[in-house]
């Protein structure tokens, strides 16, 4: 999996992740193994930071899917999707 900081926040970073397999929990596993879990990983993730981020708001496992480009029928399909609300209000503070 490659990585691009994005952003800090206290307490944690929004990244950039590009998995290069493709294999379930990629994503998830490289992040633990790097000493970085994802926020609201219930299987691999940091208990104390999870609770830390439920009292900020977040609900949910901090992983989404900005953009997905693959081919079909010969041709490439790109689509792209904006952070949901509520992990936006996790980064910007609202959620506490």
């Amino acid at each position: 999996t490659e990585y691009r900081l994005l952003k800090r926040i206290e307490g944690a970073s929004l990244v950039e992740a590009r998995p290069i397999t493709g294999r379930t929990h990629q994503i998830r596993v490289h992040c633990q193994y790097a000493g970085h879990p994802i926020l609201g990983d219930e299987k691999y993730g940091d208990d104390a930071a999870n609770q830390r981020f439920r009292e900020k708001g977040l609900k949910r496992l901090f992983l989404h899917a900005h953009s997905l480009s693959f081919i079909l029928g010969g041709r490439k399909v790109s689509v792209e999707a904006p952070l949901p609300s509520d992990l936006q209000e996790v980064l910007e503070g609202e959620g506490n």
